[in-house]
């Protein structure tokens, strides 16, 4: 079952730029700052909310590779018991089954508009 929002995606043209006016301008916190193989990836959130954004570099979004994030990710407690309903809901997937990743298993859905939906599990 489909169980918290976890990240929410901003665009970003200069990820340093964005992480000094999120956190300095607006007050959020800097929450994850870590190198990755699609590209670095930052979030910053609201005090004591679970939600974060992450502040994704544009460049690295060109094209929209596999481990680009989808806009919106949402957390999962059972990603593959839920990919299985929703599958059979007739929800279209990018890949055939959820991949595991360091974090734990990721999988995108696609919208009717081709909008990508990331579903997580964490580890």
């Amino acid at each position: 079952m489909l169980s918290n929002i976890m990240y929410v995606t901003i665009y970003v043209t200069d990820q340093d730029r964005a992480l000094e006016f999120y956190t300095e301008g607006l007050g959020l916190e800097k929450r994850l700052d870590f190198p990755g193989p699609d590209g670095r990836f930052l979030t910053v959130g609201v005090p004591d909310s679970p939600v974060q954004i992450i502040l994704w570099s544009q460049a690295a979004a060109t094209g929209q590779p596999a481990g680009v994030p989808g806009p919106v990710i949402l957390e999962s407690d059972d990603l593959r018991k839920d990919f299985e309903i929703m599958r059979r809901r007739g929800v279209t997937f990018e890949e055939s089954e959820p991949q595991e990743y360091p974090f734990g298993l990721r999988i995108e859905a696609v919208d009717p508009d081709g909008n990508r939906v990331s579903l997580r599990q964490p580890r």
